[in-house]
């Protein structure tokens, strides 16, 4: 049932502890699903990983935390492109966020249906249930559905089940996998990669090493997701920097060495993109003694995914409604039910996850279908930061007396270095995901680019429509600034 949306009451109330902001960001950003797609670079992943938090992960944390606390108002990434260059870039901004993690759900959601497979006792028989590709896009739909209906229960609701997952799913197994990996190695077990720090700094000559660090930025997006619920944190020009540095440090930190756990449990030949977490997990338990955790730790897993799901589709969800109300969206758009969440935009954006899912499980090129659609959301999201560090060093200029209780430290030397740095590594991410990746088959690259190429002016041209033709009654707020 919908309530007028003058009176929602319910989000304002929420509060959000900085222990529980921390947990969010970290349950955004951090999928421990990523750690196999780099433990067969061994100690060359730790200098990508550290690479992508000096010239991105830091410099979105920081600039998010000047953006946030300097105009902490509802709105996000679109309350601070507008200040800076209107409202017009503004609702590109938040719309590019939107749809790219709109798109990106299906990528995430697939190590959900993996992990659930990993709870059988057979290995054999979990590992062909985890490949195939029904049954994944059934778990898929079931997970992504039933975290839209926790969503749908309030902010509160859905802020207290995210970081309880996320701890229970994504921080324990995490510091367990490293924990474990460290005993192993400390016993004096052999490990599957090289150590030496020779191979540390990879050999940038080849053209697709420079594409894989420009890629591995996407491992780090969504620090600045949460920045819509800063209003919801006690005493936010302190407690909101405090969280994301923290969340910060311990992405990093589970990152690289969660990677190295997978690497040293399992050769470089025999590591799978997917399945290789649940079975590192399932060697380290087995070789502890401990087999019965494998399953237990499955489970974990998943709840750690719907954890990341719940944070997700609270965050850019609520941006939206947020810029709705301003006039930018139909009025259908704008209904919320009563505890005041944005009822027919998670239907929507439900409706375009259920379509990709479905196209991944009937196209007969899965495996290409599901790198565009991951590929786009890439460029989308990244052209979306472009425009966050443009809005952060434009509006030192422009609104120098701003109150900004964080403001990046150095100055304006300080804003040119880390901005700057986060801007040029952005651009390049962003032109080098047009490139094929070589470890995948995608057909004829002149169409893989073309169709991204395409995609991309196509989702871009859409927010320009819908802003050209709005209408004065879809203004359902005061604040028409």
């Amino acid at each position: 049932m919908s309530t007028d949306i003058s009176t929602n009451k319910a989000s304002t109330k929420a509060k959000i502890t900085v222990a529980t902001l921390a947990i969010m960001n970290i349950t955004t950003v951090v999928s421990l699903r990523g750690f196999s797609a780099e433990a067969e670079y061994g100690i060359t992943a730790v200098f990508y990983y550290i690479f992508a938090a000096i010239v991105f992960l830091i410099p979105v944390a920081l600039c998010a935390a000047e953006l946030a606390t300097g105009w902490p108002q509802k709105g996000g990434i679109f309350n601070w492109v507008s200040k800076a260059f209107g409202h017009r870039f503004g609702f590109l901004a938040i719309y590019l966020q939107w749809l790219a993690t709109t798109i990106w759900f299906p990528t995430v959601l697939i190590f959900a249906g993996v992990a659930l497979a990993f709870i059988g006792p057979d290995q054999t028989f979990d590992q062909a249930l985890a490949a195939n590709r029904f049954y994944s896009g059934l778990v898929v739909l079931v997970v992504y559905w039933f975290a839209t209906f926790i969503s749908l229960k309030g902010l509160k609701t859905a802020a207290k089940i995210s970081s309880l997952a996320g701890l229970v799913g994504t921080i324990i197994p995490g510091i367990i996998l490293v924990t474990l990996a460290g005993i192993y190695v400390a016993n004096g077990n052999p490990i599957h990669f090289n150590p030496s720090m020779h191979g540390f700094i990879p050999d940038f000559s080849n053209f697709n090493n420079l594409v894989l660090a420009a890629s591995i930025f996407l491992f780090f997006a969504g620090m600045e997701i949460n920045a819509v619920h800063v209003t919801e944190v006690d005493n936010p020009s302190r407690n909101y920097p405090i969280a994301i540095i923290c969340a910060t440090i311990f992405t990093v930190i589970i990152f690289i060495f969660g990677t190295l756990s997978i690497a040293t449990i399992i050769p470089k030949d025999q590591i799978n993109l997917v399945q290789s977490l649940l079975v590192a997990y399932d060697k380290l338990f087995a070789h502890f003694g401990l087999g019965w955790l494998g399953n237990v730790t499955a489970i974990a897993l998943a709840l750690g995914v719907l954890g990341q799901i719940i944070a997700i589709i609270s965050g850019p969800s609520a941006g939206i409604l947020q810029v709705g109300r301003e006039g930018y969206l139909p009025l259908s758009l704008q209904k919320v039910n009563k505890n005041g969440v944005q009822k027919n935009i998670l239907m929507c954006q439900g409706g375009i996850v259920t379509a990709l899912v479905v196209i991944m499980m009937i196209l007969p090129s899965v495996q290409a279908a599901y790198q565009m659609i991951s590929q786009l959301a890439v460029i989308l999201y990244l052209a979306m930061y472009i425009m966050l560090f443009l809005s952060v060093i434009y509006l030192r200029y422009k609104e120098p007396n701003t109150p900004r209780p964080y403001k990046l430290p150095g100055g304006m030397i300080g804003l040119w270095i880390i901005a700057g740095v986060g801007l040029l590594g952005s651009i390049l991410a962003f032109v080098l995901s047009f490139i094929p990746p070589s470890q995948i088959s995608v057909g004829s690259p002149s169409t893989y680019i073309a169709i991204l190429v395409i995609g991309t002016i196509g989702f871009i041209i859409i927010p320009f429509i819908i802003y050209a033709y709005r209408k004065k009654d879809w203004l359902t707020t005061s604040d028409n600034n």
